[in-house]
């Protein structure tokens, strides 16, 4: 009985924990940032992060359209900051 007991306060602790930061709903959004704007915020993202320092700015958009934005994102960050991996290669001398 007391392990059924430690398993159930486990379990709903575990729960109210995941959806503790839940605060915005799906009805909600009307026109979430797709590819594009990921791609916009990803290469915007040192200037974005300056300005989340000293307001209430956010990085990342949320709620947004998923998977392409993410793609978008981590597409505008790696032309941003270079992240084609050209300067990892071998130079022949």
């Amino acid at each position: 009985m007391k392990k059924i007991i430690f398993l159930l306060v486990i379990l709903l602790s575990s729960v109210l924990f995941m959806t503790s930061c839940a605060t915005h709903s799906v009805a909600d959004i009307v026109d979430p940032p797709g590819f594009f704007k990921g791609l916009l915020h990803g290469f915007i993202l040192l200037f974005s992060f300056l300005a989340s320092l000293f307001t209430d700015y956010e990085i990342y958009a949320f709620p947004n359209a998923g998977g392409w934005y993410n793609f978008g994102f981590v597409l505008g960050v790696m032309f941003f900051f270079g992240g084609g991996g050209a300067g990892s290669r071998k130079r022949k001398r």
